[in-house]
């Protein structure tokens, strides 16, 4: 009698996806992230020591030493200009996210029609490509013209700012719904708002996202433009206002408070994304 042994199973190949497996895949980019941060640091740092020009590169301690100034009232100053930080950045926030809402809101109306109606397509898109085209800076004077220097130009031009990436987006994402599934949902007796609404929408959130994340960066561009005038709260004015006195680092402080918030909030609608458009990347 002969006894026949089954060949051993294979071996896994290592592979590349294996090296970045859910845990060990977090943990790695979590320590290439610090060990760049450690990095920029140390750039910093040195780069500062050697130019000895505080007004040139300020050192990390003496921004750190602005955000314990402009967080707390100091030798009996309250923050900057007689607003905290965080007062600052609030006000900034604020008008970025009303801004940002309404151009969001009027670029999806104004991308699915330019999407679905030929003739405005046609008409119109060169304007929003116009628009978009300008900076904000160039009709911010017009604005404060039509509007004067209160809250109402900022948001005009943080608005603008904002519409042209998710009008576009929309629109594009629109115009190259599948035309089979619409010509289905017709055939089966959806109207036309019926098929834009449970057919085209659906297979353009996820560019529609794209651009609103987008947008939001735009506006976060733009509030340094949008405060130059009576700014103040504002981070913003805070910068402008530091500028004009060669305050660099409250200059760098304000850079920084506007960038960290900017990773949040795109973290924010990174999420927001996932959760809503679960089938973004499938077929």
């Amino acid at each position: 009698m002969t006894t026949t042994l089954a060949p051993a199973p294979p071996a896994a190949p290592s592979s590349p996806q294996a090296a970045l497996a859910p845990g060990g895949g977090l943990r790695r980019r979590l320590a290439l992230r610090l060990v760049a941060l450690v990095a920029l640091y140390l750039l910093w740092e040195v780069t500062a020591r050697i130019m000895r020009n505080p007004a040139f590169i300020p050192s990390p301690g003496a921004v750190w030493d602005q955000l314990i100034r402009t967080s707390t009232t100091h030798e009996g100053v309250r923050g900057y200009s007689g607003h905290l930080l965080v007062e600052h950045l609030g006000v900034s926030l604020r008008r970025i996210v009303i801004g940002s809402a309404i151009g969001v809101a009027g670029g999806l109306l104004i991308g699915v029609l330019l999407g679905t109606v030929g003739w405005l397509r046609v008409v119109a898109e060169p304007v929003v490509t116009f628009v978009r085209a300008l900076p904000p800076l160039a009709y911010f004077s017009l604005f404060i013209i039509w509007f004067g220097i209160d809250e109402t130009p900022k948001l005009w031009l943080l608005s603008i700012a904002a519409l042209p990436p998710v009008a576009v987006a929309t629109a594009a994402a629109v115009h190259n719904a599948p035309t089979g599934l619409v010509e289905a949902a017709r055939a089966l007796g959806a109207s036309r708002w019926q098929s834009i609404r449970d057919v085209v929408l659906p297979h353009a959130l996820p560019e529609i996202f794209t651009g609103i994340r987008l947008a939001v960066g735009v506006a976060y561009s733009s509030v340094v433009a949008a405060e130059t005038i009576n700014g103040v709260p504002g981070i913003g004015g805070m910068i402008r206002d530091a500028q004009r006195y060669s305050q660099t680092d409250v200059v760098v402080l304000g850079l920084f408070a506007i960038g960290l918030s900017g990773l949040l909030i795109d973290a924010l609608l990174l999420t927001a994304e996932n959760k809503l458009i679960p089938w973004r990347g499938r077929a």
